[in-house]
Order: C-alpha cells, then structure tokens, then sequence
C-alpha cells in the first residue's frame, strides 16, 4: 500500500496555472508532468479519470504531441497514471486504508438489480468526493466556480448575525459558554427554537428529540455510526450527493444505489434490494435533491414508508435546504412522524458555512444512542454560535434573510438557465433550488481538467454516481453560471464535441 505525506493545502496548485513556458528552467516535458502530478496528488484529477487524450492535450497547449507522450511516460514512471491499451491514461487506483467488513472486504457498490432474478454486479467504488471539496478550499480569486455548492459569501453578507453574536456574548456568558462545556444534546434554547420551527412545517418533535451537531453532514456520520456496522447495506439515491457515497464507502458499507427520479427514488429497484440485501438504512434528500432539484412526491414518500416498515429499515432524511425549499414540501419524517425516520438539517447553506450549527431530530428510543455517539466524537458543540442562532431564529431574521436569498435565486436561474441552453446543453431535470443537472454532450471529467486550466472548477456528472464512470452531465451552482464569460469559456472548449 502506497503512504502518501499528509497534504499542505498552501501547497496546493491555483486553479489557474501558468502557462507552459519555453523559456522556464524545465523543459515543456517536465512542466506538463508536474501539472498533472500536482493535481492527482492534490485529488483535483481522482482515481480513475481519464487523462486528455494525446492529441487533445497538444492542440489544448500548442505542444508537439511527442513532447505530451513524454510527459506522461513520467507520469507512469512515478506510478500517478498507468496506460489503458486504445482507451488512454488514467490516474491510477491507489490502495488507501479501508474500512472492512466483517467478512474483510472494502466497501463495495452494488448495482441497480433490473429484474428479480438477474445477479448484481458488484464493484469497488472509486469515490473521491474529496477532489470537489478540496476544490472548494482553493485558492480561485474572484472568480465565481461553477461546481461550488455553497452560495456565494456576498449573498450570505448582513449585520444580524453579527449583532447576535455580540448580544449572547457578554462577559459572564461568555465566561459560560467558553470555560465549559456545552449541554450535551445541544444548548437548551436552540432546540426549543428547533421544535417550534419543526412543529412550523408539521413535523410534531420535543427539544429532548433533537441533538445538535457540527453541521449536517456531521449529523449524517453521526447516524450512520451509530445504526450501522461495516458490511451492512445502505441504500442511497443516484445520481446523489458525492460525499454521502464516499463517506459511506470510507466506513465499509455496501452501497446500494437507488434511481432517482422526478417524483421520487425508483420503488421497484428499492424493492429488490430489500429482497436480495436486506438494506439497514436509506438516506433521502426528499427536498430539492442534491443534484436534481427534484422534490418528493407524496405517493412516493408513502411508499417508501411502507417499505421500511415492511423490510425493517430506516430513513435518513436531510433537508439541507428547507430554507429554500417550496411550501408544503412532502417530507417522510412529517408523514412517519418521526417513528422510523430521523429528520436532518443545518445553517451552513444559508446563514453561515463557518459555524458548522447542524441537527438532527429522532425517535425518542434512539436519542441517547446517537447522543454517545456524538459524545465521542465531538464531546460537544459551540454553545455561543447556537444561542446566536437560536437569537436569529426567535427574532425572525433568519426568515427574512432566507426570503431575500430565495427572491435573488429565483433571477439567478432563470439567468443561468438561459445562457446553458444557448450554449448547447440541455435541462436534464426541471431548474429548482440551487442547482441545476444539464447535459452537455460533451465526457464531464475531462471537459473538468481542461476548465481547470481556464480557472474554472465545474463538477463532472460522474462525482454523483457511486460508481464513477464516464458522463456527459455536470452540476451547475445557479448563482454562480449567471456570468456569460465562463459560457463564453465552456462554448469554446466544448466547440469541437
């Protein structure tokens, strides 16, 4: 198994590189290795993605194609890349420290099973979600990045939260909530705060049901440690959100990737693999799905239910984006009333991604297993940011400030939307939310590399299948393709499809 150093991210490369010089100290040969090297160690180019074709990468950088031939014999010499007889270069799979099950295997994907008698095919995952955070955390300029899944800071920008802070941080509370730890499910307030909010969209729920967390996704970990062991199978909606797969895989599950489409996940596919696997859990963004936008219908959403109850598993639902979410959205844990469902959410995609204030609310049975969970994890959470929240909530600022996000959204798409259609690609599922899934004709993952080298970070189609394989779709962030210069930039590349 390959060790590698751990990562310094001031070391890693800007997303807008330097050109190829002739006049540098390296030879063009060296400088295009040592570009590629950068980004695979960096995970910006993941396991298994395919290298721009010789003759693509001499037209890209006005090289002699022998000259890019020897700059990924280098590659191969370093053991980065190895070489696919008439398909190319790919980034090789690297052997990580896995998980296991307890029969000893990695976490594994199983394909949709397409009839009941037909064998899955089953596969590693080669998952590396990574690759688009790290992205995140780039050093880009001003520029805004397509494939960012957060809103944009100056959209997030106001006085309120501020003021809050300064409000709960007097001398003696913040002696209080700085010198000792915070209450172990969560700060008393915010999750009397929570209930209300939740009792607000139908969800009937007691403080003592609700634990906060660091964010939502510490949520989901927190769930997934405590319900599941390795080896047991998990049903997940694809094309889904990348780092739920990957998490998943990192701690050993069988991954079970469900279709997901306009009104639902496909309850046929969930059937069989409740017959051939015997699923623990499934994990639903039932609202404005991450990358679809699709929202759950109800007869979907009773169906599901039913499933569960029938095949003794449980739901996970995160509705990370309730804030700007449609009225009377059909959410399972409304329905189920939280007696095989635990309910998910956060604040970082609306108010503040520094604060990390998520939560979870859950079956009264399971709270003090979750809570140890949480316990040995973090020991605690923040008391000072969740009573500011909790201030923002009870005041009505955090409702004004959502209301003002989804009025500018709304202009965004429908911006957006007009200049991808002009550029060639098509809608794949109807603009909702924050994000949009288009198809561009054109394979995502090394359309990826060659906007890198334009300053542009775009998320392939392929980061939100369990399974990477080749795609012509990508996520666009809705207020981040209101700009006509990276269409500008994409229509170019993407000329010669």
């Amino acid at each position: 198994m390959t060790t590698e150093p751990p990562l310094d991210h001031d070391t890693l490369p800007t997303l807008r590189p330097q050109k190829l010089s002739r006049t540098a100290a390296q030879t063009l040969t060296e400088q295009l290795a040592e570009r590629f090297a950068g980004r695979i160690r960096s995970r910006l180019l993941a396991p298994g993605a395919r290298l721009p074709s010789v003759r693509q990468c001499a037209a890209q950088h006005g090289l002699n194609p022998s000259t890019v031939v020897s700059a990924y014999d280098l590659l191969l010499a370093q053991g980065l890349v190895e070489a696919r007889r008439n398909r190319g270069y790919f980034v090789r799979e690297r052997a990580p420290a896995r998980t296991r099950g307890d029969d000893g295997e990695a976490a594994t994907v199983e394909r949709p099973i397409r009839s009941a008698g037909e064998d899955s095919h089953r596969m590693a995952a080669p998952i590396n979600a990574a690759a688009l955070i790290r992205g995140m955390f780039h050093p880009s300029g001003e520029r805004p990045q397509p494939g960012m899944g957060v809103f944009p800071p100056d959209w997030l920008e106001g006085t309120f939260m501020a003021a809050a802070v300064r409000r709960v941080s007097g001398a003696k509370a913040l002696a209080d909530s700085s010198l000792r730890y915070g209450e172990p499910l969560g700060d008393s307030h915010l999750r009397r705060v929570l209930a209300g909010r939740l009792q607000g969209i139908g969800l009937p729920v007691e403080p003592s049901q609700i634990i906060t967390t660091v964010g939502a996704t510490h949520a989901l970990d927190v769930v997934s440690r405590t319900l599941l062991k390795p080896g047991d199978a998990v049903m997940v909606e694809e094309p889904g959100w990348a780092v739920e797969f990957a998490r998943l895989g990192a701690l050993g599950m069988r991954i079970l990737p469900v279709p997901r489409g306009p009104s639902g996940p496909d309850l046929a596919v969930m059937a069989r693999y409740c017959e051939a696997h015997a699923p623990k859990l499934f994990v639903s963004v039932s609202v404005l799905h991450n990358p679809t936008g699709y929202c759950l219908s109800p007869t979907s959403a009773h169906r599901v239910l039913q499933l569960a109850q029938q095949h003794d598993f449980c739901v996970v639902e995160d509705d990370t984006y309730s804030h700007i979410a449609p009225e009377h959205a059909t959410r399972m844990s409304v329905l189920d009333g939280l007696q095989r469902t635990i309910y998910v959410s956060g604040f970082a995609k609306i108010l503040a991604p520094n604060w990390r204030v998520g939560y979870m609310a859950a079956p009264t049975a399971w709270v003090e297993r979750l809570l140890d969970t949480k316990l040995l994890s973090t020991l605690t959470t923040p008391s000072l940011l969740e009573r500011a929240l909790a201030h923002c909530i009870e005041q009505g600022q955090l409702r004004r400030h959502a209301e003002r996000i989804r009025i500018r959204l709304d202009a965004a798409r429908h911006r957006s939307v007009k200049l991808a259609l002009a550029a060639g690609c098509q809608l794949k599922a109807e603009p909702s939310g924050l994000f949009g899934w288009v198809d561009t004709g054109v394979d995502t993952d090394a359309l990826s590399q060659r906007m890198l080298d334009e300053g542009y970070l775009i998320a392939p189609g392929a980061l939100f299948h369990a399974a990477r394989a080749p795609s012509t779709l990508m996520r666009i962030n809705f207020t981040t393709t209101q700009d006509a210069t990276f269409w500008r930039v994409f229509s170019r590349l993407t000329a010669d499809r």
